[in-house]
């Protein structure tokens, strides 16, 4: 019997230190960033037609890197350094129904007014890169999003990216639905 009572501790500080990495991994505070069996995956393309002038919807979306962010973006977004075009920034997203607050550390890029690029440096996964890139329509702005998503662990790691790619993209359409918001908001004014 004293076996089974040291298995059970065993499977229990097993169990116990798989949910702590699962945590640490989900919530981007212990990164996992072997390179071996790198998967890269595609995320988007997203378009969003924005009834905004380019350098309009540039402004919004670079606002709360460069200027004076809403108290809304503050709550999501914390520059941690600012260069003349590029920010060091930590990005929180509620994740698991709310019960976790995830934070990514990314580099921000600008080229005004056509291209903001994001390069990961810490977060749920070991590799993304992305990018904003805007063109000019009749009707205003066209704001393309691309980018591409690796995770180590060979299949392990790839199915782990599907379920981090998938909240990914959602927040990113959540940012992009915002950003046409408030510029569409923005040139209604003018």
């Amino acid at each position: 019997m004293a076996w089974l009572t040291k298995l059970a501790c065993v499977a229990a500080v097993g169990g116990g230190g798989a949910a702590a990495c699962y945590l640490g991994l989900v919530s981007g505070a212990m990164p996992l960033d072997t390179g071996v069996g790198r998967r890269i995956r595609p995320l988007g393309p997203q378009t969003v037609d924005i009834h905004a002038p380019r350098e309009a919807v540039f402004d919004v979306i670079a606002q709360p890197y460069l200027g004076r962010a809403t108290r809304a973006m503050r709550e999501n977004v914390r520059v941690l350094e600012r260069g003349s075009d590029m920010v060091l920034a930590a990005h929180t997203t509620t994740v698991a129904g709310g019960r976790l607050t995830a934070v990514t550390v990314e580099t921000v890029r600008f080229t005004r007014p056509q291209r903001v690029d994001f390069h990961l440096v810490r977060g749920p996964v070991p590799h993304v890169v992305e990018s904003f890139v805007l063109t000019t329509t009749e009707a205003g702005t066209r704001l393309v999003y691309e980018g591409e998503l690796g995770t180590d662990g060979w299949v392990l790691g790839q199915r782990w990216g599907r379920l981090v790619a998938a909240r990914w993209e959602e927040t990113v359409a959540s940012s992009l639905a915002s950003v046409k918001q408030e510029a569409e908001r923005r040139a209604a004014l003018q």
